[in-house]
């Protein structure tokens, strides 16, 4: 409660923090009516066709997974390994409930996502099924127990990762390939789902998705709790729900009490070799060595490190997947043989590697991320620019490398004329250089030095929003441009006119990362 933004509001005289409060939540608004207005979408779909009946079914799912996808992001941040560790231990509480605490700050700071999606459609239903008005008290209390069990077993995997990983002396090396292992496997469940999507007609497939919801309420039994809870007004159901996540919630961090001293305190230690030897120091210049810092700051921290190389990942694995099975065999199997070609998608090749590597840029979060040791680096003897130079500089030495290979690869694939590969990569670098410096901008501008553990600065930071959703959205929008455009003029053209463009944007954003550092 003290952390919150409206008790910030409330009690804080800096203008600015309350000019960025009052944007924050603007932007928050915006952001949930669009949830709101997808969510309403989806049961107007269902109410057309006649299976409004499914939505409740719909709702739990959608809630379920997105808690769930958050949990598994945000369970190192907030449960191991944060700053307040040692002040919150010397407390006279059991362990068990300092980690219960923890998971119920972070069920709380993701709530609005679930509420905002849960009483969207439950507008929908109740537009098109006409429940009885007791319904309605019942859709919205479940509402806060549908999150408890995905986000409780999102959490005990975290548990587990970290568990495993702190026996080791590189914890958060092998926590981090841990959690990238069930990320890519969860990623991959997307192309069982898609397959079942096989149809393009609207009502075909809007009973597949209902089909897959009650597949899902079978497997995953609080889905259909929900459900029963809600069309039937089942008092069983409503019982199991609520009585399942609290006891679950009990039985986890009765677990996890156990052993979360054990785990905390190895995950904040670091084992010294006994073959160190001492050598001669390499001399790096001030900028590089600020770069050098950013990495090794990525490698202490599994949160920065899965969402910084996520997007790179998926880059390489696309493009390789590209290479050895056939570029436009890939887009066939995406696009679910829609008439596209690879040749027809060949412009907007830079722009779909990007839209992976852009997706995440570390100048966003790294001035956040300096903290309350923000003042330290501004008493060293080195100018502000310098500092912003050597944080753009570590994220060009992370994605150049993957943009070049990325394209090289697909380009190869597609079979791209030389011209026009040459052409794509200087695009690719060009939007490396615009993704890295238009990162710094929202870093600098809606820097956040308060905070309690890097989650609020690496997932839910302003920064990071402002740069993702934008960024996200019209690198979506300029792909089908530029296909449309491509089946009208020439693909070298169109390029040379997307290098320009891109080298304008690089140089704005550049020099206004100047200018803020001179303020």
């Amino acid at each position: 409660m003290s952390t919150s933004s409206i008790n910030t509001f409330k009690h804080t005289d800096d203008q600015k923090k309350r000019k960025k409060i009052i944007v924050g939540v603007i932007g928050a608004i915006v952001l949930y009516g669009m949830i709101m207005a997808y969510s309403i979408s989806i049961c107007i779909g269902y109410g057309q066709y006649g299976i409004i009946g499914d939505a409740p079914l719909m709702c739990a799912l959608v809630i379920s997974t997105l808690s769930f996808f958050f949990a598994i992001f945000k369970t190192n941040g907030y449960l191991f390994n944060f700053k307040e560790y040692d002040m919150l231990m010397s407390l006279p509480f059991e362990a068990k409930t300092v980690a219960g605490c923890k998971f119920l700050y972070m069920y709380i700071k993701s709530l609005p996502w679930h509420i905002s999606i849960s009483i969207a459609m439950m507008i929908g239903y109740g537009i098109y099924a006409y429940p009885s008005m007791i319904t309605y008290p019942v859709w919205l209390v479940l509402t806060f127990f549908v999150p408890i069990i995905p986000m409780l077993v999102a959490s005990f995997f975290g548990f587990i990762i970290a568990r495993i990983s702190a026996g080791f002396r590189k914890t958060n090396a092998v926590q981090t390939v841990l959690t990238f292992i069930f990320v890519l496997f969860c990623f991959s469940l997307r192309f069982f789902i898609e397959d079942m999507f096989k149809e393009d007609k609207v009502e075909d497939t809007l009973t597949q998705i209902s089909g897959v919801s009650d597949s899902a309420a079978r497997f995953y039994l609080p889905i259909g709790w929900f459900n029963g809870a809600v069309t039937e007004l089942s008092a069983l159901d409503i019982l199991l729900l609520i009585g399942v996540g609290v006891a679950l919630f009990a039985a986890i961090f009765l677990v996890v009490g156990n052993s979360y001293r054990n785990i905390n305190s190895a995950l904040k230690s670091h084992a010294a070799s006994k073959r160190y030897k001492m050598t001669a120091q390499k001399m790096r210049s001030v900028v590089h060595a600020i770069a050098f810092k950013e990495f090794k700051r990525m490698l202490g921290s599994t949160t920065y490190m899965v969402n910084g190389i996520l997007g790179l990942v998926l880059s390489v694995i696309f493009s390789v997947f590209a290479l050895v099975l056939g570029f436009d065999k890939i887009i066939s199997f995406i696009t679910k043989d829609a008439p596209l070609t690879a040749e027809m998608l060949q412009p907007a090749i830079p722009l779909i590697i990007y839209f992976f590597i852009g997706m995440f840029a570390t100048t966003a979060c790294t001035p956040s991320l300096e903290g309350k040791s923000y003042w330290i680096v501004q008493s060293l003897p080195i100018e502000t620019k310098t500092l912003y130079k050597g944080k753009m500089l570590y994220n060009i030495y992370l994605t150049v490398p993957i943009m070049l290979f990325s394209t090289v690869c697909i380009c190869i694939s597609a079979k791209v004329s030389l011209l026009n590969s040459i052409l794509y990569v200087i695009l690719g670098l060009l939007l490396c250089a615009f993704s890295t410096s238009w990162g710094c901008v929202c870093g600098v501008k809606h820097i956040k030095l308060e905070w309690e553990n890097d989650v609020e600065v690496i997932k839910q930071g302003a920064a990071v929003v402002i740069y993702m959703l934008p960024n996200m959205f019209v690198t979506s929008g300029l792909c089908v441009l530029v296909v449309y455009l491509g089946m009208h003029f020439e693909h070298t053209l169109i390029t040379g006119v997307m290098i320009l463009i891109a080298s304008v944007l690089t140089i704005l954003s550049y020099s206004r990362v100047m200018k803020l550092a001179n303020k």
